[in-house]
């Protein structure tokens, strides 16, 4: 799951001596609208356009705030009726995207913390977990 401040990603289909990679668009430019990359080999922005494998630009989630998680669970319900739910995980916090989606922040049992798209099941605090 891909977040960026922008919303945007620039992708490269690479050169002789680069290799394919994409960038978090950092900004625009003011005048002609184009979209501006980091280039940390230079250490200045850069329009994507001077760039001569420049592929495209792809939207992304840009989060726009983060409520608290209220005591919330998750797991992942599982694929088939054969197969059981992941583990349910506390809700730490709810990522809010500029499109309304949200995302649980959860932490699994070995205490690893992360935004989690795979979750969709969800318990409410103070309810029964299965």
């Amino acid at each position: 799951m891909e977040f960026t401040h922008t919303g945007w990603i620039a992708h490269f289909t690479g050169t002789e001596t680069m290799m394919g990679r994409s960038w978090e668009v950092d900004g625009w430019d003011a005048i002609t609208g184009t979209a501006m990359v980091v280039d940390a080999q230079q250490g200045a922005r850069r329009p994507v356009t001077d760039y001569p494998d420049f592929s495209h630009l792809e939207r992304t989630r840009r989060v726009v705030t983060s409520l608290p998680g209220g005591g919330w669970h998750a797991c992942e319900r599982a694929r088939t009726s054969h197969d059981p739910d992941s583990p349910i995980e506390p809700v730490l916090a709810w990522l809010v995207t500029s499109r309304g989606e949200l995302t649980p922040v959860t932490m699994d049992a070995e205490g690893e913390i992360g935004a989690d798209g795979t979750m969709n099941r969800f318990f409410p605090p103070g309810t029964e977990h299965r």
